[in-house]
């Protein structure tokens, strides 16, 4: 009796998110005590995130490829409405984003930096990488993790499959489930992981680098909150017409914590695809819908690129307009939703929107400098809102249309 009421079988028994939480506090304790043991422990992290990297492309492509097979005549996916809520969401956070730098304008001590990295020449470019990833070697897409090519190589696979017989779709979807099975296990393993993920980080930088921007990051961070607890409430609720807020209070909780610690939207899959199951949405529009969003629902990215570059601007005392900053705003939004087809994410494409400015590349290359150095808070941050506001707005579509057929129904 006593065994079952110990502390570590209360913990044990918890829901996933107290054991994530119990592993943080662990993770700070071990780094405050002994920062190489800390060290030393961060491989249960590193094994954490690569396990979850192994099993997303192939979660992802069985899945949507056996949803579409198994798909029935005049079954919808409803992705339209929710493609229209992933782009709205990443302009509204451009556009919070220029609004929360004029507001409170960051200028930077920029220093020298190796620019040997090439950032992107143009949205143009940006665009042709993501097409070039749609036709990608499917073994290729799914060994680089290259979620455009193994979408695409899904869906043309599942539609084949929608004629075939039914045995061949039953196996299909056998081996979703198995695979699904597997990701289960890999998520209850969460706790451990992040317990690593957390004693590392805080071991290695902790946030003494951090101090030194401390505006820039309060700007970054406080434009994702307005986007993650005010703008993406409004659009569900425009939405759905009901209280938003415990759906996005379980997402944050339930994706947004998770993908902070992993800072990978492809690790961050599987688990949004849990979530998705537990709130009973459609399974063939949720499996087509999370690594889109994975994709193009870039709110995170967009905020990134826009306070850096703005920062950048009024470094160099460049007076910006209404049309430009709206522009900015085009150009970010756009920009973010091809940021994971980009070598860098994010931060290499900042020099793409400095030359809106005619920023020198090698200023825009040293503020992308700063972005690494703060990468540990606003690459975790950035990663936490898009994971999380793909479920968000899943949700809100799928039961918009719930809604909207059940008032359908009743009126009948």
């Amino acid at each position: 009796m006593k065994q079952k009421n110990s502390p570590l079988a209360r913990v044990t028994n918890a829901s996933l998110v107290v054991q994530i939480l119990v592993g943080i506090i662990a993770g700070v304790a071990l780094a405050s005590l002994s920062p190489e043991s800390a060290k030393a422990i961060g491989f249960l992290g590193g094994l954490f995130v690569n396990a979850l990297k192994a099993v997303a492309p192939i979660l992802v492509f069985v899945l949507v490829a056996a949803s579409i097979a198994n798909q029935k005549k005049g079954q919808h996916t409803h992705l339209r409405p929710i493609i229209t809520l992933y782009l709205v969401g990443t302009f509204a956070a451009a556009i919070t984003a220029v609004t929360m730098s004029f507001l409170f304008p960051t200028e930077l001590t920029l220093t020298t930096t190796d620019s040997a990295i090439a950032p992107p020449e143009g949205i143009v470019q940006v665009i042709q990488t993501l097409l070039f990833s749609v036709v990608d070697n499917p073994i290729h897409a799914l060994m680089n993790g290259n979620f455009i090519g193994i979408l695409a190589w899904a869906i043309g696979l599942g539609i084949a499959l929608h004629h075939a017989s039914d045995t061949t779709k039953t196996v299909f979807g056998d081996v979703a489930e198995s695979v699904s099975f597997i990701v289960r296990f890999i998520i209850k393993l969460a706790p451990i992981g992040i317990f690593g993920l957390v004693a590392k980080t805080f071991a290695e930088t902790g946030f003494e680098a951090l101090v030194g921007y401390a505006h820039l990051l309060a700007v970054l961070l406080g434009s994702m909150a307005i986007i993650a607890l005010v703008v993406n409430p409004l659009i569900v609720y425009l939405k759905t017409h009901t209280n938003p807020y415990p759906l996005v209070f379980q997402c944050l909780r339930e994706s947004g914590v998770t993908a902070f610690f992993t800072r990978s939207s492809a690790a961050n899959i599987p688990v949004n695809m849990q979530l998705c199951s537990r709130l009973k949405l459609d399974k063939d529009t949720y499996s087509v819908s999370i690594p889109l969003g994975a994709t193009i629902n870039m709110g995170g990215a967009a905020i990134t690129i826009t306070v850096l570059t703005l920062a950048a601007v009024n470094t160099m005392g460049i007076q910006v307009d209404i049309a430009t900053a709206i522009l900015l705003s085009i150009v970010a939004a756009v920009s973010a939703c091809g940021a994971s087809g980009v070598a860098g994410g994010s931060l290499l494409l900042i020099p793409l929107a400095c030359n809106l400015f005619g920023i020198p590349n090698d200023i825009a290359m040293q503020v992308v400098a700063v972005g690494f150095i703060i990468g540990v808070v606003q690459d975790s941050a950035e990663t936490a809102l898009n994971s999380s506001t793909d479920v968000v707005f899943t949700a809100a579509a799928c039961r918009a249309k719930e809604a909207e057929e059940l008032q359908t129904s009743t009126v009948k």
